[in-house]
């Protein structure tokens, strides 16, 4: 039984996801409209949950948009997120991208959540703004796309790895390294579909059932059973998300 612990997804592919043996999906707010439809998919089906949450590319939109879906959630809301810093294409001014990380850590502490964090060219500043706020107990550096030095850094605040499909690119040997050295309890895997689709899928669109094609490059890196990857990330997904059942 595979958990991608990160999509942003519809119904249509939940089917698919469990025949390929994905029975835990977390799918994924971007915004105030993006996490509703997320809560939506989420209450319609068995096995899947939803993070209400406000990208970097639209924090210019305000934390303020996506607190009311946080407001008396109900069970099938996991997580804050994704939130955090991109700086790779500064869709919204880093200033307020900074505001907006922070106000989201904040509502992560209030209702007790999960946090999803998405970092990209911007380390520094990530480390920064969590330590400011202080890091939730659960909390998921998704998507990661550091190396060995930056997962140890995460690691050490008590984050979790969430490795995409990025970990089959061959460019991406920091990324294995990363995966092989997080700790097994510490691991878990996603597709963040539609987007990055693992290789041998490059230029189709992704799904939450590619969990298993992430999942056995994660061992592969490792050099462990893919079984063992399948286990842990089971368990860890249970364990950060309180996902139950």
């Amino acid at each position: 039984m595979w958990a991608d612990s990160h999509c942003h997804t519809d119904g249509d592919a939940i089917g698919p996801a469990r025949e390929a043996g994905v029975t835990r999906i977390v799918v994924v707010g971007t915004d105030a409209s993006w996490s509703a439809a997320a809560i939506a998919v989420a209450s319609a089906h068995d096995g899947v949950w939803a993070t209400v949450g406000l990208h970097p590319h639209d924090a210019v939109k305000g934390s303020a948009t996506i607190e009311p879906l946080l407001v008396d959630h109900g069970p099938k809301v996991v997580a804050v997120g994704e939130c955090g810093l991109d700086y790779h294409y500064d869709y919204s001014p880093r200033p307020v991208q900074r505001e907006a990380f922070a106000a989201q850590i904040s509502l992560a502490h209030e209702y007790d959540l999960a946090l999803v964090i998405h970092t990209r060219e911007a380390w520094d500043d990530t480390w920064a703004v969590l330590r400011s706020e202080g890091v939730p107990a659960r909390t998921v550096f998704h998507c990661f796309t550091g190396g060995p030095d930056e997962a140890r850094l995460a690691l050490d605040l008590g984050a979790m790895l969430s490795f995409s499909g990025i970990v089959t690119f061959p460019g991406a040997a920091e990324v294995r390294a990363a995966a092989a050295l997080c700790p097994i309890d510490r691991l878990l895997v996603e597709t963040d579909s539609p987007f990055l689709a693992p290789v041998p899928y490059r230029g189709k669109p992704n799904s939450p059932a590619l969990v298993p094609v992430v999942g056995a490059a994660v061992a592969a890196a490792r050099d462990c059973p893919t079984a063992e990857v399948e286990r842990a990330t089971w368990v860890n997904s249970e364990e950060i998300f309180r996902l139950g059942g």
